[in-house]
């Protein structure tokens, strides 16, 4: 009998790189001219990160510098929630947070996606946020990495093939 082969999808973001590309955003908006004498700044607090600005414009702006920060240090922006920009006295606000783990309706919306366009000796189980996909076929798992590469919602990882 063939042994179980398996892997799982999880979510993980790493913090140290969401701080760098962070940093380097902080930098930038310093330094540009175009965001002298705007209020640009983004803070990090925890796990919300708070973009001001003093217009709807410039916040977009220095929401855009950090994604582009975040691409190049390798996080998805998938992983980067951002709100919309709101007044908040003077100035234009954007609320964001990084987003780790796979949440419920997520996980089940991956499981039905394997179940329904995988191949049939493929099972998924939702173990807290992370998915565990086993077979018996490894090229089976294999497709299913393939057909999960593109998946919208959230930035996934393959760890823990075995």
């Amino acid at each position: 009998m063939a042994k179980e082969s398996s892997f799982d999808i999880v979510s993980k973001v790493d913090k140290q790189e969401v701080s760098n590309a962070l940093n380097q955003a902080q930098k930038e908006i310093a330094q540009r001219y175009d965001f002298r004498g705007t209020g640009a700044e983004i803070d990090f607090s925890g796990e919300n990160i708070l973009i001001k600005a003093n217009s709807e414009e410039r916040a977009k702006a220095v929401q855009d510098v950090f994604g582009s920060k975040l691409i190049k240090r390798g996080i998805s922006l998938k992983s980067f929630d951002a709100g919309e920009p709101f007044a908040s006295g003077k100035e234009y606000r954007i609320e964001g947070a990084i987003k780790e783990g796979i949440d419920q309706p997520t996980a089940k919306k991956i499981t039905k996606q394997i179940r329904d366009e995988g191949p049939k000796s493929v099972k998924a189980t939702i173990q807290g946020d992370e998915l565990r996909v086993t077979s018996k076929s490894r090229d089976d798992l294999q497709e299913v990495i393939t057909m999960l590469k593109d998946f919208d919602d959230a930035a996934l990882q393959f760890v823990n093939m075995r």
